[in-house]
């Protein structure tokens, strides 16, 4: 059929197309899947190993159980009661505020001091950072069970001032109640000061040689390049390791029950949440009461966690969120 001169041929609106939706659907359960593939195993890993054994310690804390059998005397609180009460579990309780304070004051400076220094180009750096990140890697049994040798009254350490004539400075570093908690202080020191200093070093060098250089040659001083650039930009980092020092210090157990033994660390003032657990709890035949004190301290330990995420690591993780963007 012929077109007249001058009019426009119309064509016939195409069909909507069903596969957009369909494929946009497909590529959903696609990356859930995907997810649920990458993600899963690390799940189940998680909820085998932390969520259900959290709740079973929550189920046998209200039990009065010997660890035989299935528990069948309920005491429902009872066994919280009783520690909350408890001037032992206090003093634990006190120990670890001690360390979880002074384990930021003695090994951060200390640590952030050494990094500043082995950032800089001097001779044997390579093997004075490997010196300083060997006693975090040695076992704490070996750690503990060398420095209750050296520690004790006739041991290496006060044998050595005694022989620099510095015998008004030997004293029982173990077994007096006002040294032992400085003593487990400087062990735990020694031991993780360089995971801090290897924490501080990778957080220098990540912090561009350009700002260096720049605030140099605008006549900066050392000093004042640290506080202006180096600190700064260095703050997530610190922030990181304090975290983790903090959950440490709360759950501080081996090295105590190494050096100090089953009993000793309550009487010396070394005790801590951790080794009042073992001590109340499995060593004293109540795995039902030990379960409980198990649950306040994940308690304490998470809401620790909770309240530094959102008073000082919140300004951190926000800007590492990909979940969408602001317009």
């Amino acid at each position: 059929m012929a077109v007249a001169p001058g009019a426009v041929a119309s064509r016939a609106p195409a069909p909507p197309s069903v596969a957009g939706p369909s494929r946009s659907r497909h590529g959903r359960w696609r990356t859930r899947g995907e997810i649920a593939l990458l993600a899963g195993p690390a799940a189940i890993v998680f909820v085998t190993f932390v969520i259900f054994p959290v709740a079973m310690a929550a189920y046998y804390g209200f039990f009065q159980w010997s660890g035989y059998g299935p528990p069948t005397e309920f005491v429902g609180l009872q066994n919280y009661v009783l520690i909350l009460t408890d001037p032992d579990f206090h003093d634990a309780l006190r120990h670890n505020g001690f360390l979880v304070v002074m384990s930021l004051v003695a090994q951060g400076p200390a640590a952030l001091a050494i990094a500043l220094l082995l950032n800089q180009r001097i001779r044997a750096r390579s093997l004075i950072r490997v010196l300083i990140f060997v006693p975090y890697v040695l076992s704490e049994v070996v750690v503990g069970t060398g420095f209750n040798l050296m520690l004790q009254t006739t041991g290496a350490v006060n044998s050595l001032l005694g022989k620099m004539g510095l015998d008004a400075l030997r004293v029982d570093w173990l077994a007096n109640p006002d040294v032992a908690i400085w003593t487990l202080l400087a062990i735990i020191s020694w031991k993780y000061v360089g995971f801090a200093v290897i924490l501080f070093l990778a957080g220098l060098q990540s912090i561009p040689e350009e700002l260096f250089e720049a605030a140099a040659i605008d006549g900066a001083s050392y000093w004042q390049i640290q506080r202006r650039i180096t600190l700064p930009l260095l703050g997530p980092t610190i922030r990181i390791w304090a975290f983790l020092s903090i959950i440490g210090s709360l759950q501080l157990f081996d090295l105590v029950y190494i050096v100090w033994g089953q009993y000793v660390g309550a009487t010396v003032g070394t005790s801590t949440m951790a080794t009042y657990m073992v001590t109340e709890g499995r060593n004293a035949g109540s795995y039902g009461y030990g379960n409980a004190v198990a649950v306040v301290l994940f308690l304490i330990c998470l809401v620790v966690a909770l309240l530094y995420q959102r008073a000082v690591l919140r300004r951190d993780t926000a800007g590492a969120l990909t979940g969408g963007t602001r317009r």
